[in-house]
This record gives structure tokens, C-alpha cells and sequence, in this order.
């Protein structure tokens, strides 16, 4: 899974909202996590969203905002537990894609076997959140019987990769 988007501020600053009614025209953009984490230690009125690996790396100097659900449940405080329970909704996955006409060559089939195997260890490896065990089963099975297409285009709002996996 990939590292949850965490609204962060200045530890320094109170929380007030964690909602963003639209993008601003006066941010810093940078893929550099570690420029944000600076930009927004340095500026007690700062907001940042980045990987929940690069907050914990820095929650001495920032603080993770909580997040509304938007089910009437309240807000959830990015951590590695909501991440992986689906309650914390910034959260998403990281994919992998395998051109259904490539899956078959040896290198790429062999590729592909040790990622399922090893992506719930190797992604804790890097600061990433693991699938819940039954997504890792779920996914094999897509993969061993080589399903191709995704998942989202008939799927609901709010269903899990779980869900989403199970569907014949």
C-alpha cells in the first residue's frame, strides 16, 4: 500500500480545519517530501500533505491533522492501524500493472511472483502500509488466474480493495 497522504502542520501551530474546500494558488509543489516537511516546520500557519513515513520520520517537528470520514464516525489520525483498517481516507493503494501480453515471459512472470510474495514485508522495508493478509491472497488469486482489467469501474464508493478483490 502506498504511504497515506498525511495533513500535517508546524507543531507549533493549533489545528484548526483539515478540510481544503480548493486548491491554492500559493503552495510550494515539490516531489522532494523532505522540501514540504521543511516548508511546513518553517511556517506555523503551514499545511502539507505527504506520506504518513515522512511524518513519523518527522513528528518531532510537525503534527498530523485528523482527517473527517465523512460517514458521521468523526475524524481518524493517519497511522499505520487506519491505514491498513481503510478508516483513515486519504489512504490509497499502490499497484502494480502487467500488460496481459507480457505476463507469461519469464522474467516478468518471475518478477511478478516475488512481488506477491514479498510486498507486505518489503513494504514495511520502506515506510509503507501492508494490505491486510486477505488483499495479498486476493491479489494472488488474481494474478495466478491472470484476470486481467480493473476493479474500479463498476466499483461502489467507499468499497474496500477487499470487496473490490472478492467480485467474481
Amino acid at each position: 500500500m502506498a504511504p497515506a497522504p498525511t495533513p500535517a502542520r508546524s507543531t507549533t501551530s493549533p489545528s484548526t480545519s483539515t478540510a481544503a474546500k480548493q486548491s491554492r494558488a500559493d503552495f510550494t509543489q515539490s516531489e522532494d517530501d523532505n522540501v514540504l516537511v521543511t516548508g511546513v516546520a518553517g511556517d506555523k500557519n503551514a499545511l502539507g500533505y505527504f506520506g504518513l513515513a515522512y511524518y513519523i520520520e518527522n513528528s518531532s517537528k510537525i503534527k498530523a491533522l485528523k482527517v473527517d470520514q465523512g460517514k458521521g464516525g468523526g475524524c481518524v489520525s493517519p497511522s499505520a492501524a487506519t491505514v491498513e483498517n481503510g478508516t483513515y481516507p486519504l489512504a490509497r493503494p499502490l499497484f502494480i500493472y502487467v500488460k496481459k501480453s507480457d505476463a507469461e515471459k519469464p522474467e516478468v512472470k518471475a518478477f511478478v511472483d516475488f512481488y506477491m510474495r514479498n510486498a507486505a514485508t518489503l513494504s514495511a522495508d520502506v515506510g509503507y502500509v501492508k494490505f491486510p493478509d486477505r488483499v495479498y491472497t486476493l491479489a494472488t488469486a488474481r494474478w495466478t488466474s491472470r484476470k486481467p482489467g480493473t476493479m474500479y469501474a463498476t466499483a461502489a464508493a467507499g468499497e474496500t480493495l477487499e470487496q473490490l478483490l472478492s467480485k467474481p
